[in-house]
């Protein structure tokens, strides 16, 4: 199993001129130890839940793309982008151009966004649920066609695009992985199963994602599908360091299951908990072999 590190937080001390020193060293520390992937939370505020929305928070893109520069090897991405917060056709295009600039390590994570208060904060149109997952769908499918041969027309209810031009194309191929998440039986998960790459889920328990996976597996018989083509990751809300047995015993279960990656959201110091991550939890975690 593999840790990627998900960042969260971002009021350091020192102010808004400690952020990039900090995300720059953060991220080399991260790649040093064995990191296998390094994402942002795709906010416009802090979420209300966690900080308050006044703390500070990045544009994921732009942290990514400052990202890129400062490492070599490691998967780059949003957990998740919202669908509301980008138009698809440009959504492709940063993504795209992420690729090209990273050597061909962009991930497209995206889900059916929730955060109401920074739409209406920022102006930004928030459709119902039952919209925002069409849009969902129609946004996997521009982004398809912008990354392939096709340079036509986009046809949908919600979005429509005169010309799929995308140049230059991703390096990845055959096209940049795409990641949802969401843990939806109903809407989300067939789209896991339709559209992915990979999913990423909660890690409220094993037997809870052994459900959502048994329903994802459902969900690819009906697409004709392999359920094991889909690359299983968590996220992890909990202190690893609290118990650090108990945390690798609970990753030996999800690894059962086939998860391949569990993503931890460094606290305090995020180049002092990476360090620790790299001591203490990926040594440890690379001797579970998913579904092993």
């Amino acid at each position: 199993m593999q840790v990627g590190i998900h960042n969260v937080r971002f009021d350091f001390p020192g102010g808004p001129a400690s952020i990039g020193p900090t995300v720059a060293a953060t991220a080399r520390t991260a790649e040093q130890v064995g990191a296998a992937s390094f994402t942002f939370m795709d906010h416009w505020f802090q979420m209300d839940q966690m900080a308050p929305a006044t703390d500070p928070m990045l544009e994921g893109y732009t942290a990514l793309g400052f990202v890129a520069a400062h490492t070599e090897s490691m998967r780059l991405g949003l957990l998740v982008t919202g669908v509301t917060y980008r138009h698809p056709g440009l959504l492709a295009k940063i993504v795209a151009t992420l690729d090209v600039l990273s050597g061909g390590r962009a991930r497209l994570g995206i889900g059916a966004a929730w955060y109401e208060r920074e739409h209406k904060g920022l102006g930004v149109p928030y459709p119902p649920v039952a919209e925002r997952f069409e849009r969902l769908e129609e946004t996997l499918r521009v982004c398809r066609q912008m990354w392939s041969d096709d340079n036509g027309p986009f046809e949908g209810r919600h979005f429509q695009l005169a010309e799929t031009i995308c140049e230059p194309r991703p390096i990845s191929q055959p096209r940049p992985p795409v990641l949802i998440g969401g843990s939806g039986e109903r809407k989300t998960l067939r789209l896991v199963a339709r559209y992915a790459d990979a999913c990423n889920l909660f890690a409220a328990n094993p037997e809870e994602v052994e459900h959502k996976l048994d329903v994802l597996a459902r969900h690819c018989d009906t697409e004709g599908r392999d359920p094991s083509t889909v690359e299983r990751t968590i996220l992890y809300l909990r202190d690893p360091f609290a118990d650090v047995d108990a945390f690798v015993a609970e990753m030996a279960g999800y690894a059962r299951l086939g998860v391949a990656i569990v993503d931890l959201m460094p606290t305090g110091d995020p180049i002092a908990y990476v360090e620790r991550v790299g001591a203490e939890l990926i040594p440890r975690l690379a001797e579970l072999d998913p579904a092993g």
